[in-house]
């Protein structure tokens, strides 16, 4: 069987829309995913123990929740005038919230290096797009030319798909080749650290051993002794040992052991390779760099783990399909850099003063109007 046979096509109508919202925004097995470009069609770590790393879930959940709290807005590409967008760029499915659509949408990007939009429906009027629905990359396909440098048609669960229109892909392409594969090996030493510790703490070492110096006790007087000394220790009395049992202590030395050590190095290279500042993972650094406030630690996160991301869905929104050619989709940043309510008067003052900033603005930028 070639490469692409399993990937032949049943039929080239294009599918319908599914009606389960859960499917389109559950997480997938990485294992089983599909990647444009790609000549192999695993990636070198699952979804699932990337998430099961502490680091990498606190990563993902700071960068992707982030850039779904901020709205997109419209600007006009020569003036830079604010216009209101369609209910499709903050909204691009209906049936759930747009925050959530945007959270699964910037982790695929995260993590596979692409994400996937399937159109539901167009403007009757103008053919931009109305609605869609997000695809697991999981679920697409690509069937490529003889030479593999072409993407020839998608599929998605091995269905051909329209090349345009209702049906068909909207794509949004991340700088790399995606967490799961550009730090595969250290997200599994990761996971197996983890697994690990839980088993040590499932199954802890004892921390001390009672020895018979001389002849082997019987059963009951062995049980009787361990609960006796253990009743002692729980309740912090003074336990009596005969001269023929002594105590030996084990205990357990994590240092020695270098469980630690290893997941905290791995801590630090997981926050280097998904590119977000380690203050924000806990990882340590070995530096003392601190945020003097908020809004620089915001700034730092904003410049070093969400613009990659944030630029990938701002260029693919700013095409024709989604807006027109004089417009351009932008993350309202004002939201996120919100400073506190004495640095935000402070600048307002100064705005209005200079005519940047009528009062009008202001109160709505502060949500005293509605």
């Amino acid at each position: 069987m070639g490469l692409f046979d399993r990937f032949k096509l049943t039929a080239d109508a294009a599918p319908s829309a599914t009606s389960d919202v859960a499917a389109s925004l559950a997480p997938y097995p990485a294992s089983d995913g599909l990647y444009a470009f790609r000549n192999n069609y695993s990636y070198l770590a699952s979804r699932e123990e990337a998430m099961s790393v502490p680091t990498v879930a606190r990563a993902r959940n700071i960068i992707c929740s982030s850039i779904a709290a901020m709205p997109i807005i419209l600007r006009d590409r020569s003036t830079g005038v604010r216009i209101d967008p369609p209910r499709v760029i903050n909204t691009p499915d209906p049936r759930v919230p747009g925050s959530a659509t945007y959270v699964w949408t910037a982790e695929d990007i995260l993590l596979t290096g692409y994400a996937y939009w399937r159109i539901l429906e167009l403007y009757s009027d103008t053919y931009r797009v109305r609605r869609v629905e997000r695809i697991a990359p999981t679920r697409v396909g690509t069937f490529l030319n003889d030479t593999g440098t072409e993407i020839q048609y998608y599929t998605i669960d091995g269905r051909r798909i329209p090349e345009s229109g209702v049906g068909s892909l909207v794509v949004f392409y991340g700088n790399d080749e995606g967490l799961l594969n550009r730090a595969g090996t250290t997200i599994r030493a990761g996971a197996e650290l983890e697994r690990a510790a839980t088993m040590y703490a499932r199954e802890p070492m004892p921390t001390m051993v009672l020895k018979s110096n001389g002849a082997s006790l019987p059963p009951d007087r062995i049980s009787k002794l361990l609960e006796s000394w253990g009743q002692a220790r729980r309740n912090r009395a003074t336990a009596f040992l005969n001269a023929d049992v002594t105590l030996d202590a084990v205990g357990f030395d994590p240092e020695k052991m270098q469980l630690n050590a290893a997941r905290n190095y791995i801590a630090t290279e997981l926050s280097r390779a998904i590119g977000i500042p380690a203050y924000f993972t806990d990882a340590p650094t070995g530096s003392s760099m601190t945020y003097s406030n908020a809004t620089l630690a915001k700034q730092s996160l904003l410049d070093f783990s969400l613009i990659p991301i944030m630029t990938s869905i701002e260029e693919r929104l700013s095409m024709p399909d989604f807006c027109p050619s004089s417009q351009v989709a932008r993350f309202d940043l004002d939201v996120y850099l919100r400073g506190s309510a004495l640095e935000r008067a402070q600048v307002y003052e100064v705005l209005n003063r200079i005519g940047a900033l009528s009062v009008e603005e202001i109160q709505r930028k502060e949500d005293m109007i509605l």
